[in-house]
């Protein structure tokens, strides 16, 4: 894969002192390329796949909640109005109330800790399946979300500490396969567990939340064992294989003795470029999650059976999550973002536009679900990836992904709000509105985009060069994008 250009190539003043060996690269010797696919390879395969499963089952159990409505508990919780909205979205301001401090504490406590977040929620989501009235269901959920704030986030930031900044695209777009899959079997393991109506008294909808909710509690328990910790701590590596993983990831994006203070979060929080990367992932994380929320009430309307809406679902996130794969490698093959993000963009605004124009044919509106999927899943790693590697690395690169996932989530609390019940099953406001949103994405893209562009082209022309010298390689990790060595990716 493309090496990214970003890179810090130490351009620096040295004093008469004796060049610092972590400075000088020709101290090291070369990489053997041999050994370096062995070694991802061995990555691939002890890294990714744990990650995907613990992400599988998060996704499951906070978008059961789509389909626990239409196997009963809209009647049973009397979910009238807006009800069934105010359940949805409170999911998300747990979210951005305790995103970046939960965040702080999993750079703090480790990888570990995402098993602990896991086992957190499961308990809230039984909690849904035990509920008496829709007052209560809104504080599970509310607990829910807070409970798996930093999972994504802090998953996310685990890929980019063992990968290079060249590979980190690739392997998140393949981990957030399993949230696109989750929304495909979500629906037909709810099909499944449904067939237990009655049970014990309880009607189908709760034993969704119950048995969903228990299992991740199960699988957390055994992945716990096979979490990995940061690389500095890595024991599934020895000798010169961790030696040169460690090598190969020195300028990513994990910075073992980073520690995250509020003054650093105030003062990254600062930085417009997070601003950006927090609308491009809102405009498309708004429609993914209508998608994963509404698309079975929207398929019943149609004309759907409770069961075949849920089924029909399956196509449309494997087709999606197909796509986001293939076009993320291509991306991340041409080191090109910017065309790639707008091109999800344009698919997405393609399915929207069909959904707003409310064609006859029921197979139609399907069809634009399928264009939804696809425009939404490209999209959306690209936002969170890009901006986060631009940020720099350590503790710049953790702030930078936890505000865009978290305050991107902020997409639900609109998608919650527009999607009308009244409006079935056109939902008029709901597609018109995740259109607009679309459109401010592509255009913080291009903002974006302009100032990265400038930036490079101001800093080629001038040949920076450091005027104080630095001897550290921790005092360069600490300047990120303001270094100006530094390029972004564009």
């Amino acid at each position: 894969m493309a090496t990214e250009t970003h890179s810090l190539e130490k351009q620096t003043v040295l004093t008469d002192a004796a060049p610092s060996p972590s400075l000088d690269s020709s101290h090291e010797r070369p990489i053997d390329r041999a050994a370096e696919r062995r070694l991802v390879r061995k990555l691939d395969l002890r890294i990714i796949p744990v990650l995907w499963i613990l992400y599988l089952c998060n996704f499951i159990d906070r978008a059961n909640i789509g389909n626990a409505k239409i196997a009963g508990m809209e009647k049973e919780l009397n979910l009238i109005g807006q009800r069934f909205n105010i359940c949805v979205w409170v999911f998300n301001l747990g979210y951005l109330v305790a995103g970046i401090p939960c965040t702080i504490l999993f750079k703090k406590y480790g990888p570990k800790s995402l098993c602990v977040m896991m086992l957190l929620w499961a308990i809230t989501v039984i909690g849904c399946g035990l509920v008496r009235t829709w007052e209560q269901l809104v504080i599970t959920r509310l607990l829910e979300g807070i409970c798996e704030s930093a999972f994504i986030s802090g998953a996310a930031y685990l890929i980019g500490a063992y990968y290079t900044t060249a590979e980190y695209l690739g392997r998140y777009v393949i981990f957030l396969t399993a949230g696109i899959i989750a929304g495909a079997v979500n629906g037909f393991i709810s099909s499944l567990i449904a067939k237990m109506n009655g049970v014990a008294g309880y009607g189908a909808w709760r034993w969704i939340f119950i048995v969903e909710g228990l299992l991740t509690i199960v699988i957390a328990l055994a992945c716990w064992f096979f979490v990995p910790p940061f690389p500095e701590h890595c024991t599934f590596l020895q000798g010169e294989e961790k030696e040169l993983m460690l090598r190969r990831v020195k300028e990513g994006g994990h910075n073992a003795h980073d520690t995250i203070t509020i003054k650093d979060v105030l003062k990254e929080l600062g930085d417009w470029k997070i601003w950006a990367g927090v609308a491009m992932n809102l405009g498309v994380t708004e429609n993914a999650n209508s998608l994963a929320n509404f698309q079975p009430t929207i398929l019943r309307g149609l004309g759907y059976t409770a069961t075949s809406a849920q089924v029909h679902t399956i196509p449309v996130y494997l087709t999606g999550a197909a796509v986001s794969v293939i076009f993320c490698l291509i991306s991340e093959r041409l080191n090109h973002r910017y065309g790639f993000y707008l091109l999800g963009c344009a698919i997405l605004a393609a399915g929207l536009a069909i959904e707003i124009n409310y064609p006859p044919s029921a197979s139609t509106r399907y069809a634009g679900m399928f264009l939804i999927a696809c425009g939404a899943y490209v999209s959306m790693p690209i936002s969170i990836i890009w901006v986060s590697v631009n940020a720099g690395s350590g503790y710049k690169r953790a702030i930078a992904i936890a505000a865009i996932i978290n305050f991107g989530t902020a997409g639900a609390f609109v998608s919650s709000n527009v999607f009308l019940f009244k409006e079935t099953p056109r939902f008029h406001t709901g597609f018109s509105t995740g259109l607009g949103l679309v459109c401010m994405g592509a255009a913080a893209a291009t903002v974006y985009f302009v100032g990265c562009w400038w930036t490079n082209k101001k800093r080629d022309e001038s040949s920076s060069v450091m005027v104080e010298p630095v001897t550290e390689q921790s005092e360069m990790e600490k300047l990120g994008w303001e270094h100006p060595d530094f390029r972004f990716v564009l």
